[in-house]
This record gives structure tokens, sequence and C-alpha cells, in this order.
């Protein structure tokens, strides 16, 4: 239990560290949305070969494991959740992301025939309740392109997980997910190349971002997944949000303010609602 509770928060974490990351990057003008992407999933391919080749053993070091179907919906949501974080604010940006993951990842689970109990169903409601608490109040009018990117970027990363449920290799599945991924970005990179901007830290970021907060984060999230049904896993994102708010406080200077703690205090008790009604 205590493997899996560390394995899950170590992902979640990771997760917010990216949001984090790349609002630095981005926002600041330190990187282009393009550019960023390209960096991000080459520095995670790379390390993930460096990774594999010290921790598997016999033919596993020379087997490409994962698949080009998960290897898309990856490059699918690292190239829409950058390009859509440029046109809007990070409040908006997160309120359509995790809607989209959660609704794409509970209608999967519900057609496969998952059925949820009263208490899950009533802890999804106030984990949802929470996350639109902490994000609603600042949205205004979202660009319609930026927001339909963003809600790609959700569907892609919400089927990506899904497809994760199944990997009996976690580091070989997103070893190889990543290494597929790095020709798409490539290609998808090329209409942009006199528009690249990398700055040193812009690039530092993007590495930080691929190599560990997506590269090794993603690798323990496929290890946490085989131990939560799909709903569960969809409802612990929705604490990415959270963590990435009180990151931001910390690492940012943004205000520590009431309803962030109230927001955060309605998510996370939906969350244990939901572990506590599946048990």
């Amino acid at each position: 239990m205590i493997k899996i509770i560390s394995y899950t928060s170590f992902a979640l974490v990771a997760f917010a560290f990216n949001s984090i990351l790349c609002r630095m990057a981005l926002r600041t003008g330190e990187a282009d949305a393009a550019g960023f992407t390209l960096v991000r999933l080459v520095s995670g391919a790379i390390a993930l070969i460096v990774i594999s080749y010290f921790f598997t053993k016999g033919s596993t070091k020379n087997a490409l494991a994962g698949t080009w179907i998960s290897a898309f919906f990856l490059f699918a949501y690292a190239i829409c959740f950058s390009f859509a974080y440029v046109g809007l604010t990070a409040a908006t940006g997160a309120l359509i992301l995790f809607s989209s993951v959660q609704f794409t990842m509970i209608v999967v689970s519900l057609f496969r025939g998952e059925r949820l109990g009263a208490l899950e169903w009533m802890g999804l409601v106030v984990a949802l309740g929470g996350l639109v608490y902490l994000q609603f109040p600042g949205l205004s009018s979202p660009p319609l392109f930026a927001s339909s990117l963003m809600a790609a970027a959700g569907m892609a990363w919400g089927f990506y997980t899904l497809r994760g449920k199944g990997s009996a290799d976690p580091l070989r599945d997103t070893t190889g997910n990543f290494i597929r991924a790095v020709p798409m970005i490539a290609i998808a990179a090329i209409p942009f190349l006199s528009q690249i901007k990398l700055s040193p830290r812009g690039i530092v970021l993007a590495i930080l971002s691929g190599a560990i907060a997506s590269g090794v984060g993603y690798t323990v999230w496929y290890s946490a997944l085989r131990h939560h049904t799909s709903t569960r896993a969809a409802v612990l994102q929705l604490a990415v949000p959270v963590i990435a708010a009180f990151g931001g406080v910390m690492l940012l200077s943004e205000e520590m303010t009431n309803r962030l703690l109230i927001a955060s205090a309605l998510i996370l008790g939906g969350i244990a609602m939901t572990i506590a009604g599946r048990r």
C-alpha cells in the first residue's frame, strides 16, 4: 500500500511540475510552444533510454516496447498542451484540461462496463465542484481555438492513461512511446522552424519537464495505474491543479487565498470519498 501511495503521489507531483515548468517557459518568453515540446519529448526519450539501459536486464535492453497509438496520444497531448497555453490563462487551461480528462476516462470506463457506487459518484461531484470553485471565478471568455486545443490535450491524455492500465513493463512501454513520439514532434515542428525561440533557461526548463516530470513521472504513473480503476485514476488527477497552485505559491510567488484552501479541501475530500467508495 505504501508503494502504491508513493508512486501515485510522485506521479501527480510530476504532472503539476509539468504545468509549472511550462508556465515558466512559455509565459516569460523563454521558449515557444513548438520548441518547448520538441525539447521536452526528445529529452524525455533520451533520459528513458539511459534509465532503461541500466535498469532492464537481458533481452529487454534491445526490445522496443510501447505502441504507435500510445505514442500518438502522448505526442498529441504534449503539442496541444503547449500551444493551448499560449492563448489561455493558467486557470482556464487547467479547468478545460482536467474536465476533458475526466469526461474522456469516465465515459470510456462506463462504456467498458465499469460501474460507480453512490459514494464514488458523490466523491466525483465534490471533487469536480472543488476544481470549478478554484478555477471558474477567474475565467473570461477563452479563445475558441485555444480552448479546443486544450480539450484535445485532455482527451489525448485520458486515452494515454487508459492504455497504460494494461502495461506489464511501465519503463519499457514509456520509453518506447517517447521514442516513437520523437519523429512525430520533429515533423510537426518543421513549419515552425523559423519561429522557434529557445533561451538557455528555456531549454533547461524543457529538459526538466521532459526528462524528469514527463519521462520518469509517466513511467511511475504507468506503474501506479495497475492498482487503480480507471475512474479512480481519473479522479486522482484532479489533485494536480491543487498541487500546481501550491507550487505556484512557493515557486512563483503567487498569492495564497482562502479560495485555494477551500477548493483543495473539496478536491482532496472528493478523492478520498471515491477511493473509500471503491473499497
